[in-house]
């Protein structure tokens, strides 16, 4: 997983309340077990014309040139500027997948669906929750200028706008520690790997008979 510190990036905004998972990533790409190539998905339904299925060339869609995902302005985006009850719906992992694998590394909005929120830490994305008027703010601020970026510093935990004035946000010190190093589930184990080691040679020195495998 990529460490998360400071990132400076242009924000797309996507306009709407209670976006669900479904529309975050639709359900004819899970079939899928592997944690890649989500990304061209994210959105899909609103992102094309066309009715997207698995292992299709996105270059041979037809886009919907009034998503804003489409527009030229927010080409390269890497924050997502969101409403309220982002990311409720059911509790696929493929959304946050969708989403990192797109290009972002940060989400902002009012609230976020709790399982969807936990996913985006276990996956290296940093959903930022801010009041709603500073996020009706940015949304002002977004469409008044193309291009518009903001810095999003995780150690300090602000958002930090053009102009400089900063944004304070919580977030949870072991979360954002796994952030900074980052940790997901298999690299928190991995730190003791020594100790698993180490635990597996005197269990097999008391127990050789585990050692023993059956052969069909």
């Amino acid at each position: 997983m990529d460490a998360f510190t400071v990132h400076r990036g242009v924000v797309a905004p996507i306009d709407r309340e209670n976006v669900d998972t479904d529309a975050i990533i639709p359900k004819q790409f899970l079939k899928s077990i592997k944690r890649s190539g989500f990304g061209p998905n994210l959105f899909d339904e609103w992102r094309y014309l066309d009715r997207g299925e698995p292992g299709q060339d996105p270059a041979a869609r037809k886009p919907n040139p009034d998503f804003v995902l489409n527009r030229p302005r927010y080409q390269g985006a890497s924050i997502l500027l969101a409403r309220r009850n982002f990311g409720c719906g059911s509790s696929r992992e493929h959304a946050p997948w969708a989403i990192q694998q797109y290009g972002f590394r940060a989400l902002i909005a009012p609230s976020f669906a709790d399982i969807f929120f936990n996913n985006c830490f276990k996956n290296g994305l940093l959903p930022v929750v801010l009041p709603e008027s500073q996020v009706a703010g940015l949304f002002d601020d977004v469409a008044a200028f193309p291009g518009y970026e903001l810095t999003i510093d995780l150690p300090r935990q602000v958002v930090v706008k053009p102009d400089g004035a900063e944004l304070p946000f919580d977030v949870q010190p072991f979360r954002k520690q796994c952030l900074l190093n980052g940790w997901d589930d298999i690299g928190l184990t991995l730190r003791h790997a020594d100790k698993i080691r180490t635990f597996e040679a005197e269990r097999l020195a008391k127990m050789p008979w585990l050692a023993h495998r059956v052969v069909a």
